[in-house]
């Protein structure tokens, strides 16, 4: 404020003298003219110049009792009455006073050059003459011709001098002065007034900081926002985005969001619906990120400023928490193997002890050459690798406890171990946990039917079950535009597609809908998963008997896309 003040009293200032300085210069020439058109207008007069020639013409010096009460003097003493002039002075050829306000001076020579003027030139100067400093005009006086016009080829026969004294020229000054000093005055208190009406918008807009402060505060802002890995939006209290770093942008899919609202840049529902509440938001996917919006109210002084919203990625903590639940159904899965194992030991050992060694020796054997445990799954014998075996054992036992029985398609054959169980299991289990709900929702009998098939180091996995299908108008792969209904339709909180899909491709494989089903009352959805590199070498001591040995992958029509 105080150097807007300062600003605006030096233009004032500036201004101020400017015009002083034209108003001088515009009386000094207000008073100049008006003396040289007094110095002619005396000058062309007729009896001025017929007198003037006339005493020109004598060749002696007039006298001064000759010249106090000529018809000259008069006549200068009235201009210079009538007009407030400081003098009229008329001159002959030589220079010597015709007419003075000073009769003491007539009949002697002029104090200032008449050199100049007798040589037919009109001079308009200040000087400083016996009666002080004037503003002056001088005016050659010609020789009368015969129409009264100056004759061809005459010299001046006298000037007339006519003077203002600067008291006189500058009588309007402090008028002048008064009216730009209040001009000047009103000025500065515009800008005064402006200076405070701006100071008090600013401080409201700035929230009372200082310019210093603002520039730190933006250098802590651009170092915390670019030096974070969560995404941080801030919106205002009308909803519309003010900063968005550029973490937010990228996991959301952003351009240059802002100035823009959250609606129109088509955020997720369970975002906007956090940044409105002021909460946080599930899981939610956008694109192939797992996000969760975290939003918070602010507010400074008691004013409501708007909300800052936080986007985490946690992508790989989802994925984590998927091979985690795997791992677990797979723990289980060895344990009930590890229980069952021990069982059938505790017989074995029961035989030795009672020294039956032959019938333990048949005991063993047959256990053998029955394998693991018995599960509830119909063709499991098809998968020959143990832990699969064990995760679809396991799924089958949880979803028996709510009523749906997995089988394995007969036409399934898997004689290559796993090389990537984590990511297989994952996959798998998503599939089948969602393929379990569905058909948990449909009409019985209900079922799931897991398919696995190997195509070189691939594996191919089929999975499908008796539910009502998925609409035509849901996108399972994206969480964004979907309902509270439609997230029930597919199973879950609409997360674990995207993952499986997410894990797939990373080793170059896909995850995808072969049928949305829906066709009769027992034909649901049947999903896809090809990945790759996930098998090692294929083991054929372990293949079953040629007499029931089903078609491989060669044998099926490929269901990739």
């Amino acid at each position: 404020m105080l150097v807007q003040l300062a600003t605006a009293a030096a233009v004032v200032a500036v201004c101020v003298l400017v015009f002083v300085l034209l108003g001088v210069q515009q009386l000094r020439a207000e008073a100049e003219t008006s003396a040289l058109n007094i110095a002619r207008t005396i000058a062309v007069d007729p009896q001025v110049r017929a007198a003037v020639a006339e005493i020109s013409a004598d060749p002696g010096t007039p006298r001064r009792a000759d010249l106090t009460g000529g018809p000259l003097q008069e006549l200068a003493t009235d201009v210079t009455a009538r007009t407030g002039t400081l003098f009229v002075v008329i001159t002959d050829d030589h220079g010597i006073r015709l007419a003075h306000p000073d009769p003491a001076l007539l009949g002697q020579p002029v104090s200032t050059d008449f050199r100049d003027v007798l040589a037919g030139n009109e001079v308009i100067t200040w000087q400083q003459g016996t009666l002080g400093v004037s503003a002056r005009a001088k005016v050659p006086i010609w020789p009368p011709g015969a129409d009264g016009a100056r004759p061809p080829g005459a010299s001046p026969v006298g000037e007339v001098s006519v003077g203002f004294e600067p008291s006189s020229v500058f009588d309007d000054l402090p008028a002048l002065l008064g009216g730009v000093a209040a001009a000047a005055g009103a000025g500065v208190l515009l800008a005064a007034i402006a200076g405070i009406v701006l100071r008090r918008r600013w401080e409201r807009l700035t929230l009372g900081l200082q310019p210093e402060e603002l520039v730190a505060l933006v250098q802590n802002q651009a170092a915390v926002l670019d030096g974070v890995g969560d995404g941080v939006v801030a919106l205002d209290h009308r909803g519309v985005v003010r900063l968005c770093n550029d973490a937010a942008r990228r996991m959301l899919q952003l351009g240059d969001p802002t100035g823009m609202s959250l609606e129109r840049l088509g955020i997720a529902p369970a975002i906007l619906a956090a940044a409105r509440e002021g909460t946080a938001s599930a899981g939610v996917v956008v694109g192939d990120r797992v996000l969760y919006a975290d939003a918070q109210p602010v507010r400074h002084g008691g004013r409501d400023l708007g909300t800052v919203l936080i986007i985490r990625d946690r992508t790989d903590v989802a994925a984590l928490s998927e091979r985690l639940d795997t791992v677990r159904a797979m723990t289980g899965a060895l344990r009930v193997q590890r229980h069952e194992f021990a069982n059938r030991l505790h017989v074995a050992v029961a035989m030795l002890d009672a020294d039956r060694p032959a019938e333990a020796r048949e005991f063993l054997g047959e256990q053998l050459h029955r394998g693991p445990v018995d599960y509830p799954v119909e063709s499991i014998d098809r998968i020959g690798d143990s832990l699969l075996h064990a995760l679809i054992g396991a799924h089958a036992l949880e979803a028996g406890e709510r009523g749906v029985r997995i089988s394995v398609d007969p036409d399934s054959l898997l004689l290559a171990p796993l090389i990537d169980v984590e990511d297989v299991a994952a996959v798998l289990g998503n599939l089948v946990d969602n393929a379990v709900q569905a058909a948990v929702e449909g009409h019985e009998p209900r079922h799931v039917q897991i398919g696995c098939f190997t195509d070189g180091h691939d594996l191919v996995l089929t999975v499908a079950d008796s539910g009502a299908g998925v609409r035509a108008d849901i996108d399972l792969f994206v969480r964004s535009g979907r309902t509270a209904v439609d997230i029930d339709r597919v199973h879950g909180l609409g997360v674990g597609l995207p993952l499986s899909r997410e894990l797939a491709r990373r080793g170059g494989g896909d995850v995808w809908l072969i049928s949305p089903g829906g066709t009769s009352a027992h034909t649901g959805a049947v999903f896809g998963a090809r990945l790759r590199g996930v098998l090692g070498d294929a083991r054929v001591d372990d293949s079953p008997d040629p007499g029931s040995a089903p078609r491989g992958i060669a044998d099926r029509r490929d269901p990739t896309p």
